[in-house]
């Protein structure tokens, strides 16, 4: 990869308190509603933003460190950020156009 990928570091309130990455712009799905996600146990899954949002808490530097080492050496770039904003939903939705297109050429 050689793109910068931004990237939301939550904490689950509950299921112990595990650290998760949220990348706002990478869509899982053609229908546009879920995001890629990444966390130590299940490694890369799809997530609705909102709810994970909801569920979760801000995850600080230190307890983002470790899943942002371990996403680095996956060779992700990251550029960590706090919430989405209009730049990643227009990143989304550009990328969403492309998997869409690719899916109804398959």
């Amino acid at each position: 990869m050689s793109d910068i990928t931004r990237v939301v570091f939550r904490v689950w309130r509950e299921k112990g308190g595990d650290v998760f990455a949220l990348f706002p712009g990478l869509p899982t799905d053609y229908l546009g509603r879920f995001c890629s996600c990444y966390e130590h146990t299940g490694q890369h899954s799809s997530a609705d933003y909102g709810h994970c949002i909801r569920l979760s808490r801000p995850a600080t530097h230190e307890e983002a460190r470790d899943l942002a080492h371990e996403l680095t050496g996956r060779g992700y770039k990251l550029q960590a950020i706090q919430r989405r904003t209009k730049r990643d939903r227009d990143d989304y939705a550009a990328a969403f156009r492309e998997l869409a297109q690719k899916g109804a050429e398959a």
